[in-house]
């Protein structure tokens, strides 16, 4: 349980703020800035906006036309378009990066330069050569830099996390990740296992406990123009623990607007399956629709759901109460991205 301000509401602690009834204080609030005004960026403005355990002091874009658009939701917040302005004036500690991904390594360096604390928006980089240029300016235990993974944080992900873990006897995960066919056109050249599949990997990277696997496969399904519209991966382990992927760009316009998402885990004597997208409500009218495909709520009644407790837990970090988990350190980043290569590279399609 998180314990918001003031803080003398709990005296009783272990000298790292937090008390022993197993609370977690964080003392003041975390000072951050968000880079990027895109559908996430947009988003974190508004989550650390209305979060006890944040003061949002500034954000960044390319082009004032995106400030000016912000400035309609969150009027006092300034915006800058010039980053190293930003890091100057703004008063930020932390910093939220949630750019286009071919600046994410830029952008990153010159924060961890100037010894700003990062929760970078996954992947690190479009190459992992590019991904490991980061790796002087990260700490051994990666407080530095977090990735961003609201999955780790989806409610439905964390019961699956817990089951796996009392369970144990993990024998072969199956994980579903499609998006509207549209997107071959609006975002030629897109990869689904990059952009899509990513997501599952580092969900099977947390469930398997950053397990190496020793097998990797993959095929691609292109449309007659060369563009990759479905991807297939299978992961294998030593034990025998296989993984399953498919991510692809085929669901019609009458379907969720963010397609759905799928995961089934197969244990010893057990299974389990989510469906966290979209979320389980719907609504009719001429037509369906599915009003929360993501478990993100900004509302002024107070934010909810993973990309709040993404950055709830982003504010722990930054405070030295709690390390980063499983799942969003630089050396989780790095593994991921390494088995984009080589399932990129071992592709039979």
């Amino acid at each position: 349980m998180f314990v918001g301000w003031p803080p003398s509401a709990v005296t009783n602690t272990d000298g790292r703020g937090r008390p022993s009834d197993g609370t977690t204080i964080v003392s003041q609030p975390v000072r951050i800035g968000v880079i990027g005004l895109g559908r996430f960026g947009r988003l974190h403005s508004l989550t650390l906006a209305g979060l006890a355990e944040a003061e949002l002091v500034g954000v960044v874009a390319r082009r004032q036309a995106s400030l000016e658009k912000l400035k309609t939701e969150l009027p006092d917040v300034p915006g800058w378009l010039n980053l190293d302005q930003a890091i100057a004036e703004s008063g930020a500690e932390a910093w939220v990066v949630a750019c286009s991904t071919a600046d994410h390594v830029s952008v990153a360096t010159k924060l961890l330069q100037a010894g700003k604390r990062v929760l970078l928006e996954k992947p690190i980089s479009e190459s992992l050569a590019e991904a490991e240029k980061l790796a002087p300016l990260i700490t051994a235990d990666s407080s530095n830099l977090m990735l961003g993974h609201i999955l780790l944080f989806n409610s439905e992900f964390k019961q699956l996390r817990d089951e796996a873990a009392r369970r144990g006897g993990l024998i072969f995960m199956d994980c579903v990740r499609h998006r509207p066919a549209s997107i071959v056109q609006d975002f030629a050249g897109e990869n689904p296992l990059i952009a899509t599949m990513v997501h599952d990997l580092y969900c099977v990277q947390a469930l398997m406990n950053r397990a190496e696997p020793e097998r990797f496969s993959s095929q691609f399904h292109r449309v007659q123009a060369g563009a990759v519209d479905l991807a297939l991966a299978q992961l294998q382990w030593s034990d025998g623990t296989l993984a399953s992927f498919a991510a692809g760009y085929l669901t019609p316009i009458g379907m969720a607007p963010r397609g759905f998402d799928r995961m089934e885990v197969f244990g010893r004597d057990w299974s389990a399956r989510i469906l966290p997208n979209p979320r389980p409500i719907e609504v009719w009218d001429d037509k369906a629709s599915w009003p929360m495909p993501l478990e993100i709520r900004t509302d002024a009644g107070g934010p909810s759901g993973m990309m709040a407790e993404e950055l709830r837990c982003f504010c722990r970090v930054v405070r030295g109460v709690e390390a980063v988990p499983v799942g969003a350190t630089y050396a989780d980043a790095l593994q991921v991205q390494r088995w984009m290569d080589r399932l990129v590279t071992t592709n039979s399609g």
